[in-house]
């Protein structure tokens, strides 16, 4: 899933190759992505892009006085091409979902909206006002705009886990599942540890984690092609999606705990003085 780092830098990359061209055609190859009924796709005709951001993991692309919000949610992707077919997309061939024309089609360029895998979760709004869009209505702080007090504010009184708590987007807004792995490895805290109870010098550690890990990724993100930024992503991390393999710190193989439809990894030399964490989901640590 996109993540803050690779949300900003898809937002720097269309303000870079985007900003003052006009949408001069909208495909929509799967209705369902749309989540929004007025104003229709068609209100975006012949006006321009003049700027884009993120609130948390959602992409907003400014279109003359509309909002073109973006949700990448756990498959979908945002491919640039400097040229895209004329031809309008078939619905519900492929990955493709929808398509955003930024000059005459078969001439300009512009962007796709793809989406891989049987569960969908690719979605689009087109609002006046980005508040209008549910999630980003309940998000809270973005995670590198709270200061070191703010951050322990946040955090204080809640009994979520802590792998919980830094993924919860109305806690703290743009920690996924990656970087939360990344994060907590550098701070040496355990996933199932309680967000609430962190002693100060914990709170410290966790705090100029999130820091270095984001702007880190930040900063390796931005500026490349969007084509390159999942194995960008990929390239930076230490533990995630690296169960099996020796920690980069300790040497210790890295572990994983799986749920339903998701996992996290850890090191339990690192995180948990060395006990691993059961593979269930209500765990605790194996005595």
């Amino acid at each position: 899933m996109p993540e803050l780092p690779e949300v900003e830098a898809l937002a720097q990359h269309i303000r870079e190759h985007g900003v003052g061209r006009t949408v001069a055609r909208i495909d929509v190859a799967s209705l369902s992505v749309l989540k929004t009924v007025t104003p229709p796709w068609t209100e975006l005709h012949g006006k321009e892009v003049t700027g884009a951001g993120r609130h948390g993991k959602f992409l907003d692309v400014e279109v003359g006085d509309l909002h073109l919000i973006i949700h990448l949610a756990r498959a979908g992707w945002l491919r640039w091409a400097d040229t895209l077919s004329a031809v309008p997309p078939k619905p519900g061939k492929g990955p493709l979902a929808f398509r955003v024309h930024l000059g005459p089609p078969g001439q300009g360029p512009g962007f796709d909206l793809t989406e891989a895998g049987t569960k969908k979760g690719l979605a689009v709004w087109i609002v006046a006002d980005p508040k209008e869009v549910p999630g980003i209505a309940a998000l809270g702080p973005d995670a590198l705009a709270l200061t070191r007090d703010e951050f322990v504010t946040v955090l204080s009184g809640h009994t979520e886990r802590l792998k919980n708590a830094l993924t919860t987007q109305r806690i703290i807004a743009g920690i996924g599942n990656a970087y939360s792995d990344e994060i907590l490895h550098m701070a040496k805290l355990s996933p199932f540890a309680t967000a609430g109870k962190l002693a100060d010098d914990q709170l410290d550690r966790l705090y100029e984690s999130v820091r270095e890990i984001l702007t880190s990724a930040v900063n390796r993100s931005v500026g490349q092609h969007a084509a390159t930024l999942k194995g960008e992503k990929r390239s930076g991390l230490r533990v995630h999606n690296r169960t099996g393999m020796p920690c980069p710190v300790c040497g210790d193989t890295v572990r994983e705990v799986s749920f339903a439809d998701k996992a996290f990894q850890y090191c339990a030399t690192c995180q948990t003085g060395g006990k691993p964490l059961a593979d269930r989901r209500l765990s605790r640590l194996l005595k």
